[in-house]
């Protein structure tokens, strides 16, 4: 498979970001939901923003925001991808174009497929990617919790990801998993927080070398 990207999210910090760039992440993610633990005001995300370096992508993750509050803070933070991490429609997506979005999909048995094809039969042509995260009750954010990789492997067999944007996997991941993961469901991408951290909103350099090398190991496995 080809190589796998890495996205570092709940960063908190300067010095995480430039961290999880020297560990080879190809994008951050900064959480700009008010009742997020790991929220950053706006300014500091602009902050973090200007200290990436080229060919790193900065993505700011909303749950249930009004489009013309994403589009604001997207232009005070100079953001051009955004992460949609709640109930958003389709409509919510067309009302931020030209922000690239990432749709967060529960992985409920229930109700996923559904939802993959409601999105793979609507044109929306700045839905840029479809994020897998874990079907935990009640959330509106990542959890940490371990997804549901086998649901996720019987839907890929089932060819449910055909004709939609590239596919990244959350949910539980960390160094020690990560690789294994990435070999089993090959995903376009993978996306980890709590998985690279010492302790709550800080993010070790060891972990987010150590995630990433995995990562890449499991496209040659």
């Amino acid at each position: 498979m080809s190589r796998v990207r890495t996205k570092l999210c709940g960063i908190m910090t300067v010095e995480d970001a430039l961290a999880a760039v020297e560990a080879g992440a190809d994008a951050i993610g900064m959480i700009l939901h008010a009742q997020a633990r790991r929220r950053i005001e706006p300014e500091l995300a602009r902050e973090i923003v200007q200290a990436l370096p080229p060919y790193v992508t900065p993505v700011g993750v909303f749950v249930n925001a009004l489009p013309a509050r994403v589009l604001e803070i997207a232009q005070l933070v100079r953001l051009t991808t955004v992460q949609f991490h709640g109930n958003e429609t389709i409509e919510d997506i067309r009302s931020v174009d030209p922000l690239k979005v990432i749709k967060a999909v529960r992985t409920d048995p229930h109700t996923v497929r559904d939802v993959l094809l409601e999105l793979k039969e609507t044109s929306c042509k700045n839905l840029c990617g479809i994020l897998l995260e874990t079907a935990v009750p009640g959330s509106t954010g990542g959890t940490g919790v371990a997804n549901d990789f086998d649901l996720i492997e019987l839907l890929r067999t089932e060819g449910a990801f055909e004709g939609l944007p590239p596919v990244i996997v959350s949910g539980g991941l960390t160094p020690q998993n990560v690789g294994k993961v990435v070999r089993r469901i090959r995903p376009y991408g993978v996306d980890v927080s709590s998985g690279i951290e010492t302790e709550f909103g800080k993010k070790s350099p060891e972990k987010m070398r150590d995630f990433v090398k995995q990562a890449m190991s499991g496209c040659h496995g």
